[in-house]
């Protein structure tokens, strides 16, 4: 995608499955090439290949990274890499996070093991703290066009609490909070980040959390819409925040989730 004179990418951390890969989908069908930095099993590379495969077919340049985002070396590596790719015409004008990497073990239990610090640890650095560090080294290399869009995904989760969400809850309240931060110091430079906030969708990070099934009834009473939220629902409103109209909205967190949170 051109705008200006720049060459304009968008750099997806975790678009294997679930939300951010409907975003990267959504995303490549308006032109944008796409960076996705992911980490999955050698077992489940092959299908996920298969994806990317089709969003190469349509014509879209595509280029995936099988790495941590939350180890700082190869983080640094990874963006060397990526500065090389899009080259001296390309800027990242899309960082979408949308790790989901965490512990959901219960504060306690009568048997078997309980979160512990490095739980917490672990969580907070993989689905909170790494957003900062993408940003922070991106912006460090210049490597941001001058109207670029950070977009992280929180869940309801963030405000309520569920046997064995503990560890997340606590990432997604610090999400939250360093997306607020990055909107406000990060303006001089043209930055705009927003947290959205997905409705209860059946993805396989979902399927993780304990008692997901009655987490997923009690959504579809809850939701007048009458179903779950569909990732593509949430793809089609990270692309309405990369658009021009959407310049002028930075700092908040955007529910979508067709009313679910309402009761």
């Amino acid at each position: 995608m051109k705008h200006g004179k720049k060459d304009e990418w968008a750099l997806i951390l975790g678009g294997s499955s679930g939300l951010g890969l409907a975003t990267a989908k959504k995303l490549a069908l308006h032109g944008f090439p796409l960076i996705i930095v992911h980490r999955d099993r050698k077992s489940d590379l092959q299908s996920i290949e298969g994806e990317f495969d089709q969003i190469r077919s349509s014509g879209v340049r595509l280029r995936n990274f099988n790495i941590d985002v939350a180890n700082s070396g190869k983080t640094k590596a990874t963006i060397q890499e990526i500065k090389e790719l899009i080259g001296a015409d390309g800027a990242i004008k899309v960082l979408v996070h949308s790790i989901a990497k965490g512990s959901l073990k219960p504060m306690y239990a009568k048997e078997g093991s309980t979160l512990g610090i490095a739980d917490f640890q672990l969580t907070l650095n993989a689905m909170a703290l790494s957003l900062y560090e993408w940003t922070k080294a991106l912006v460090d290399d210049g490597l941001f066009s001058n109207d670029a869009r950070v977009i992280a995904f929180t869940s309801e989760g963030s405000s309520r609490a569920w046997p064995g969400y503990a560890a997340v809850s606590a990432a997604k309240v610090s999400l939250e909070a360093i997306s607020r931060s990055i909107a406000l110091e990060f303006a001089p430079l043209g930055l705009k980040a927003n947290c959205i906030q997905a409705g209860t969708t059946d993805t396989k990070a979902f399927r993780a959390i304990p008692g997901h099934e009655i987490l997923r009834e009690n959504a579809l009473v809850r939701n007048p819409g009458g179903r779950l939220t569909l990732p593509e629902d949430v793809a089609n409103v990270v692309y309405l925040l990369t658009t021009d109209e959407a310049r002028w909205i930075t700092g908040s967190t955007i529910k979508v989730d067709g009313g679910e949170s309402l009761q």
